[in-house]
């Protein structure tokens, strides 16, 4: 009873004080995270001058991880208590980007990465599952488009006083700032680790079957095989749940379109994605802190947007999937068309644009992932997103290091960008047909239904 009771709509999500503490946490997490990535992708691009392919790697080996566990940890975030899993995620993380600061090259670096992004993995679903267990549906909207809010608010931030940092110390110092955030992340998330996981019932059963069986044995051989049978169950049962994950993205309509859909486009964004750089060092050689501004722009026209959406509480599927990758593949193919000696407004203004686009994409795609699906099953439709976008970026960076190579940074974001922006034009045309489903859940009330239908 006092969960339900938790879990009714408030007049301010702010009131909700479990939303507030995964809020804070999760703004940690960003800030440090894009204190690091400019810090890594300035040693690397400038200050080791790798090649395009050796940034091309660095993405698929962040990449392997999601591929490999993305369903295992979405499966394994719906039984857990996932505020604790979040927690243990955290201080991996942090333990493992101190390790980086000992690295002397980028080969050393790559296996650090893909340790580092495998705990990645496992947060990832736990932290949209906690969300779906903690915020009413009436308040789901809000929530989404307040965590994505931070996100894109980390771009801007995040990469100024990153690019500020590095002007006065150095990447070193970004690096152990991304540490301690984390661990502040995690201390913020203790008092939530009572939390149960979605499927405790199941789990309680489980473990009921197991203790019956264990009374019920008189010599310890028998007392083994009872516990081998339970950690049986617990196995097939873990299985089950995965396959029934896929079996339910299956017979949805609306989310496998969904996720198909932004398949199509990440396959060509995800070419260029770490290549921002490579493209940079050529429109302005040796200016490190044009990436941070860039970066920052991007993130200001994500914040943008989802200010907007947060306020009318309403998107359609069409316009936010579709309109969005116009958006982003108009601003990738401008960036392309630049020359060097571009003014830095018009680059900024190329990357608000930009960044519109993926606030727009990302907000409309995380809701109709958490609107239509049933709360247990949260953490394994997010851990297969995680699955597919890691497949693609095993296979994507590296052909995008290719084409680069090929026909140069200028060229491959002009292509890119227009592949990316016919296919949000093909989703603007034919949302009724990609789309029929309405994003209405019968879990929402009649008047939000109406609203984002």
């Amino acid at each position: 009873m006092k969960e339900k009771k938790e879990l009714q709509s408030t007049p301010s999500i702010w009131r909700n004080g479990r939303f507030r503490r995964m809020f804070a946490a999760h703004t940690a997490a960003s800030f440090g995270d894009w204190f690091d990535a400019i810090a890594i992708q300035v040693l690397v691009a400038y200050r080791w001058e790798a090649d395009p392919m050796m940034i091309a790697l660095i993405p698929v080996v962040m990449a392997l991880p999601g591929l490999l566990l993305g369903s295992i940890a979405g499966t394994l975030a719906d039984r857990v208590h996932k505020a604790r899993l979040m927690i243990v995620c955290d201080a991996a993380i942090a333990l493992l980007t101190l390790a980086i600061l000992a690295v002397p090259g980028p080969a050393w670096l790559l296996p650090l990465l893909g340790l580092r992004a495998a705990a990645g993995v496992f947060q990832m679903p736990s932290q949209q599952g906690l969300t779906r267990t903690v915020v009413a549906s009436d308040d789901l909207f809000r929530a989404t488009s307040l965590n994505g809010l931070v996100n894109q608010a980390s771009k801007v931030a995040g990469p100024l006083l990153g690019a500020m940092t590095l002007t006065v110390l150095s990447p070193q110092a970004c690096i152990i700032l991304n540490a301690l955030l984390r661990l502040c992340s995690g201390l913020l998330l203790w008092p939530l680790r009572g939390i149960g996981p979605a499927l405790a019932s199941a789990d309680q059963q489980a473990v009921a079957a197991g203790q019956q069986g264990k009374a019920a044995a008189h010599t310890a051989p028998k007392a083994d095989e009872a516990k081998m049978r339970e950690e049986h169950v617990r196995a097939s049962r873990f299985f089950n749940q995965w396959r029934e994950g896929w079996a339910f993205l299956w017979r949805s309509r609306m989310l496998l379109h969904t996720l198909i859909f932004g398949l199509f486009g990440l396959i060509a964004i995800l070419m260029i994605d770490y290549q921002f750089p490579t493209l940079l060092r050529v429109l302005a050689p040796g200016n490190e802190s044009l990436l941070g501004w860039l970066v920052s722009a991007i993130g200001a026209g994500a914040v943008g947007c989802m200010l907007v959406l947060n306020r009318l509480n309403r998107i359609s599927a069409g316009w936010g999937l579709g309109g969005g990758y116009v958006l982003v593949g108009g601003a990738i193919a401008a960036l392309g068309w630049a020359q060097p000696g571009t003014g830095l407004p018009v680059l900024l203004m190329i990357g608000a644009v930009l960044g519109l686009g993926n606030g727009l994409y990302i907000i409309t795609q995380n809701y109709i992932l958490q609107a239509k699906t049933p709360a247990d099953m949260v953490g394994r439709v997010f851990g297969i997103q995680s699955t597919v976008i890691g497949a693609i970026m095993v296979v994507s960076p590296l052909a995008g290091g290719v084409l680069i190579r090929i026909a140069g940074a200028g060229t491959a974001f002009v292509w890119i960008g227009m592949t990316v922006g016919i296919l949000g034009l093909a989703g603007l045309l034919l949302q009724s047909v990609i789309w029929r489903e309405s994003l209405a859940d019968s879990s929402l009330p009649t008047e939000q239904n109406a609203d984002l239908a």
